[in-house]
């Protein structure tokens, strides 16, 4: 089994919770594989801009037609003398289009380049993923492509002969001039759009949406409510490339099981390194459904992805805040501000029945389990790492104190444990290392904003 992206399948359903949820949709991943490439968006659009052109290509050769057939040749020899002037718009746009295109993107993966160099590498994913990025390049290379094709329906001679010309791109011309208005207007977004991505707190902000987008389709179902499976009766091995597990097409997986009456365990999590030959799913109840059927069911790729791995995004607010904590950086406040989301991050988990996902088949019968991190996974993914480096950074540690106090004020008592591990490592670690009473005083003192 292998590949990425399947688009059939049945509809499952993530276990219950306080609140519903949408189950998966069947072109989620393709949807997911598309918004991480970045040649789709441009190539549909230079497919639009060669139709757009031959339509009202067709148009201009219909009216000169109709102007001819009424013998209004003073009309028509105004409408070229139009043309004639914007010939010369048209030109100078297709001539600089190209060259205005690799300028600004050039600037731009500077800009990239420099943000991944302060944040962390994972932020070239935003760029790639940004539909405005999308939008402008391909908007950019159709107003290229659109003036090219305008170009060629001008025929020779300063103004031709009303009488004998059979084509006016009037239409064309004017809609050549409302691309390039449009790529001005996109050509700012852009800008704007670029500078945020080297910015932290958008940064930020994005990778946190992203992360409860995701966290909110996982909740588990509570221990009450899970039944045994039945005794293990085979395993299916991975044999597509090496890589790393990204996501499962649910619906795909729950039809197979439910068409061969078993029930199917995801042994790896989301976010696994996986080798060829390595079991990949576990059947319970039953024989291995038709290879057929599981084709296309693992996405692998080289990357990790949030739209099944919440924990990834802990994994970048963490990167970051490493960074920001290392001695050739030195930016406490960035590892602040990660620590913000973190902790809203995990204010939300907390309320959360993690455990197992039971992905049901539309009859409530349980499909596929899928294993993904707990409470206390997440909670060292998010503190562990910070925590060993806040020492010596006092506007770090009031920082994490704070933020263990307000979830400590949050989580119910089973999940307390983790949290106060995690603090009384934090105080034991900033005893150990300040000498002066005063100093081991004030960073010790929670303080949501660090430093006052």
């Amino acid at each position: 089994m292998s590949g990425s992206g399947g688009t059939d399948g049945t509809s499952g359903t993530s276990g219950t919770s306080d609140r519903a949820l949408r189950p998966p949709h069947a072109l989620a991943p393709l949807r997911e594989g598309l918004r991480d490439t970045f040649w789709f968006a441009p190539t549909v659009g230079l497919l639009c801009a060669f139709v757009l052109w031959w339509a009202i290509a067709e148009i201009d050769t219909r009216i000169v037609a109709h102007l001819q057939a009424e013998q209004a040749y003073a009309e028509l020899g105004d409408l070229i003398a139009i043309v004639v002037d914007a010939r010369t718009i048209v030109t100078t746009v297709s001539s600089a289009m190209m060259t205005f295109i690799g300028v600004v993107f050039s600037i731009s993966l500077v800009a990239v380049q420099m943000a991944s160099g302060q944040l962390t590498p994972r932020v070239v994913r935003i760029f790639v993923r940004s539909r405005i990025s999308k939008l402008t390049l391909t908007v950019f290379l159709a107003t290229f492509a659109f003036s090219l094709l305008v170009l060629s329906s001008y025929e020779g001679g300063a103004e031709p002969d009303p009488r004998r010309v059979t084509s006016v791109p009037l239409l064309q011309s004017v809609l050549t001039l409302g691309m390039v208005g449009l790529s001005l207007l996109l050509f700012i977004a852009y800008v704007s759009s670029t500078l945020r991505l080297m910015q932290v707190g958008p940064v930020l902000d994005h990778i946190a949406r992203e992360s409860f987008r995701a966290l909110g389709q996982q909740p588990g179902e509570e221990p009450s409510g899970r039944a045994p499976l039945a005794a293990e009766t085979a395993r299916v091995t991975h044999r597509g490339r090496a890589g790393v597990l990204r996501s499962v097409n649910v619906p795909r997986l729950v039809r197979a099981a439910r068409r061969q009456g078993v029930v199917l365990r995801l042994i790896p999590r989301i976010g696994d390194f996986l080798l060829p030959g390595t079991p990949v799913l576990a059947v319970h109840g039953g024989g291995v459904p038709a290879p057929y059927a599981l084709r296309y069911t693992v996405d692998v790729g080289v990357e990790r992805g949030l739209r099944q791995d919440p924990a990834f995004g802990l994994r970048q607010l963490s990167d970051i805040a490493l960074r920001a904590l290392s001695s050739s950086v030195n930016d406490p406040t960035t590892a602040v501000q990660c620590l913000d989301r973190i902790v809203q991050f995990l204010s939300v988990a907390v309320h959360l029945p993690l455990g197992p996902m039971h992905h049901r088949d539309r009859r409530g019968a349980v499909r596929l389990v899928q294993e993904v991190p707990g409470w206390t996974d997440l909670v060292d993914l998010g503190f562990e790492e910070i925590r060993g480096c806040a020492v010596g950074h006092p506007q770090v540690t009031r920082r994490l104190l704070a933020g263990l106090d307000d979830l400590l004020l949050l989580a119910a008592d089973e999940r307390r444990k983790p949290l106060i591990r995690h603090r009384a490592l934090l105080v034991e670690a900033v005893e150990r290392t300040v000498p002066e009473a005063a100093g081991r005083a004030f960073a010790l003192h929670p303080d949501r904003q660090g430093i006052n």
